[in-house]
Formats: structure tokens, C-alpha cells, sequence
């Protein structure tokens, strides 16, 4: 069991609640925890362990709440939620023969490379656009490769699954973010089922964090159904590019 001070632990929970709030709006609510976790000196295998402990209550509430909405209906997605679980456990099974540290390395390029696509790309709104790919297509390619990744890393699958959505699926930013929470949901137990297995996440503070999750998936689901794209794209852009200046800062210190 990891010792943090109980600042440290204060802002974790902090952490949490900006995820939960985050996440909701434009995915990506691990791109905060894990480095937070990281930065409080969590080794990176338990800090993935942890971060699935809680980001499944920030993606449950954030599902729960669009879909009160009627903006997604969960019925509809068992089948492609089902493989982002199965690929989600392989994922963080993969996770222990693998070396970390690169960890420390990949986060910044990801981070800066999510903020450039949605600095950069042209007209992303909440319009839907041209389907690129069939429904099942889509389910059976891209869900399960992005809930592998949420598994065997994490940080940022729920922009990756968003990025699908919008340049595949064709749907608007709105609705494609209200479509990803249960995939993210999904494959973040996945892969906490499988870290519990191979790892050791620390529950307490996971289930902490978690709480914190809720109230600020609840607050940013409820501001992105009213708001939109306008709220989501820079909100998104700001936050991955300023996390990535962080943690290379850390790195060059």
C-alpha cells in the first residue's frame, strides 16, 4: 500500500472531479488522472490499476446521464460495450509483460496529438456528417482497437473513441461524445477486471477519486448537452495541451 500525504490525497480527489467533469464533455478524463497519479509518485502500472478503480464512476454517471437525455441509447450499444470489455481485459493483461516507463514518454505525444486534431480540424461541430463506415463495421474494428488501448494504457480513449465517432460514424461532437461514455465505461472494467488480477490498484483512493468523478461527470454532462461543441473543443484542446506541457516539463526537470 502506497503512503501519500494527505495533500497528495486531496489532490487526487481534485483530480477526480476535474475528470469526471472533463471526461463527460470531451472524453479523455484519464489524460488528468493518470498524470496526477503519476506526479503524486504512484509507480505507472498501479497508476493505471488505480485510474480504472475510478474512471468506471465518471463514465457510468456521464452514460447514465446523456442517456436520460435522449441523446444515446444504451440498448443499442450492448453488443460493440461488450467487445470494448473483452479488448479492454486484454489490453491490461498485456500490461505486465510490457516495460512502463516508456509510459512517462508516450503520455505528452498523445496528449498534444489529440489537442492538434481538434485545434486544427475544420468543421467539427455538432452537425452530423457523412458515415464513413457501417454501424457494425465500426463495432467490430474500431471499438475493440481503441478499448484495447484503454486497457493496455488508457490516458485518452475516450477522445480516441470520440475522434471515431465524429471521422467515421459521422456524427456531430455531441453526439458522438454522449456515444462514447458507455464504450469507455465498458473497457475501463474490463480492464480494472483484469488489473485486479495482475496488478494492484489502490482501492481506497480509486474509490475516492471515483466519488469525485460523479459530481463532475454529472456537472459536465448536463453544461455539454446545453452548450455543445462550443464548450467541448476548447475545453478539450486547453486541457491535453497544458497536461503535456506539464509532464515535459517534469521530464526535462
Amino acid at each position: 500500500m502506497l503512503d501519500l500525504a494527505p495533500d497528495l490525497i486531496l489532490v487526487l480527489i481534485a483530480a477526480g472531479f476535474f475528470a469526471g467533469f472533463i471526461d463527460a464533455i470531451a472524453g479523455g478524463g484519464g489524460l488528468i488522472t493518470v498524470p496526477a497519479l503519476l506526479l503524486a509518485g504512484v509507480p505507472p502500472v498501479q497508476a493505471l490499476a488505480t485510474n480504472k478503480v475510478q474512471g468506471i464512476f465518471g463514465a457510468a454517471t456521464a452514460a447514465v446521464s446523456y442517456a436520460r437525455r435522449g441523446l444515446v441509447d444504451p440498448r443499442k450499444q450492448w453488443q460493440a460495450a461488450l467487445a470494448a470489455g473483452v479488448a479492454g481485459a486484454a489490453g491490461a493483461f498485456l500490461v505486465s509483460y510490457l516495460p512502463t516507463e516508456w509510459l512517462r514518454f508516450v503520455l505528452p505525444v498523445i496528449l498534444i496529438g489529440i489537442a492538434a486534431f481538434f485545434a486544427l480540424k475544420p468543421g467539427l461541430n455538432d452537425l452530423d456528417r457523412v458515415q464513413r463506415v457501417a454501424p457494425a463495421v465500426f463495432a467490430i474494428t474500431i471499438v475493440p482497437l481503441v478499448g484495447f488501448y484503454d486497457g493496455l494504457l488508457g490516458p485518452g480513449a475516450g477522445s480516441f473513441y470520440m475522434i471515431g465517432f465524429v471521422t467515421l460514424a459521422g456524427y456531430g461532437v455531441l453526439k458522438a461524445t454522449a456515444h462514447t461514455k458507455l464504450l469507455n465505461f465498458a473497457s475501463n472494467l474490463g480492464g480494472l477486471l483484469a488489473f485486479a488480477l495482475v496488478a494492484k490498484p489502490l482501492w481506497s483512493i480509486g474509490i475516492m477519486m471515483g466519488l469525485a468523478q460523479i459530481a463532475g461527470a454529472a456537472l459536465g454532462a448536463r453544461l455539454a448537452a446545453r452548450i455543445g461543441a462550443r464548450l467541448i473543443k476548447p475545453l478539450l484542446v486547453a486541457t491535453s495541451t497544458l497536461l503535456a506541457l506539464r509532464l515535459i516539463w517534469q521530464m526535462i526537470g
